[in-house]
């Protein structure tokens, strides 16, 4: 397996992907032409060809036996720079009576676009199939190599919006107590006019003042900042990188957002540069890889696990040694430089 930039003949794969990702999933949605743009702005970005808060890098997961591909992920360099990016703030007002003497603290929700300015890792998605072999690790924390390796790019802060819980009949009980008295259209189209740029309605129908959470229902309350089970591995990875709920929730499906300092995750403080050199033979197919490796290259940029550590020389080098299979995966040659993770 080995994470890509996306290429514009991934783009049945892609409308595979949105179709099975699933409601809630406001990122990708299954809109052929939305999809197209989505490549052309990928491909732009990774060229250089617009500003850097603009541009969205977007991967995903190749089987290179057969080209299949098993997932995607991304990163949007800036959010909130064409549009406002709105979050509900949980928050708490105090009231007090000093004739009764009587206090009470409630919590509220509060609309705000806090995070207009930070980068986010999102649209992190793999095919049931795939869901092995620490696949979905690959596709979380190549993101934070890719960080590393073009820091320039990125601001101080990154975020990440988890999807919020659903009933198994697809049903969001945030979205039926509070949202839908205020957009007139079932959650399925706010969440697709949203993933599809859309956002203006938002602040345009949304109330401007705070939301006092005991006035919702028991099921809507109790699923502010709660993630749907199938997102549970990926906040559990994100959390162990250093990414932490800090009280914001998604509009639509009260999911939490998490964040966290660019410089301060762990995969981008951890991970280091290594030379390249190569051994005969393939790698192992009975061992299992605890090393993260990707390119230097943004526009050829690849990554993959590997089967061996970093060792360092005499002079402070680091050095790493790639089986000839590995080399070719990430397409690199003996004296290239690849930025290194374990775990």
């Amino acid at each position: 397996m080995r994470i890509r930039p996306i290429a514009r003949h991934d783009i049945e794969g892609l409308k595979v992907l949105a179709r099975e990702t699933g409601v809630g999933f406001t990122s990708l949605p299954d809109n052929h032409e939305f999809l197209i743009a989505k490549i052309e702005r990928t491909l732009a970005a990774f060229e250089a060809r617009e500003k850097s808060e603009d541009r969205l890098y977007f991967f995903v997961l190749e089987d290179d036996s057969d080209g299949s591909i098993a997932g995607c992920c991304a990163i949007e360099a800036c959010v909130g720079s064409d549009a406002p990016f709105y979050h509900y703030r949980l928050g708490s007002l105090a009231h007090s009576s000093v004739q009764l003497n009587l206090h009470r603290t409630l919590d509220t929700l509060t609309l705000c676009s806090d995070h207009t300015g930070n980068a986010e890792v999102c649209s992190l998605f793999l095919r049931e199939d795939w869901r092995r072999d620490r696949n979905g690790a690959l596709l979380s924390k190549v993101r934070w190599l890719f960080m590393a390796q073009f820091r320039e790019v990125f601001p101080n802060k990154v975020l990440a919006e988890m999807r919020g819980v659903f009933t198994p009949e697809g049903r969001s009980p945030f979205w039926e107590c509070l949202g839908s008295h205020f957009f007139p259209m079932d959650f399925e189209e706010a969440d697709r006019l949203t993933g599809m740029g859309q956002k203006s309605f938002i602040g345009e129908l949304m109330p401007k003042f705070p939301i006092y959470t005991p006035f919702l229902s028991e099921p809507a309350r109790a699923a502010i900042g709660q993630v749907h089970e199938h997102t549970r591995p990926a906040v559990a990875m994100l959390k162990k990188e250093g990414l932490r709920w800090e009280g914001y929730v998604d509009i639509f499906d009260g999911g939490p957002t998490v964040e966290a300092y660019i410089d301060d995750v762990r995969a981008v403080r951890d991970s280091q540069l290594a030379r390249v050199e190569l051994i005969e033979g393939n790698a192992p197919a009975t061992e299992r890889p605890s090393i993260m490796a990707s390119t230097t290259s943004m526009a050829d940029f690849r990554a993959s696990w590997i089967s061996h550590g970093v060792t360092q020389d005499d002079d402070g080098e680091c050095h790493v040694r790639l089986h000839r299979d590995e080399a070719g995966r990430l397409a690199v040659a003996a004296g290239d430089y690849l930025r290194v993770l374990a775990g």
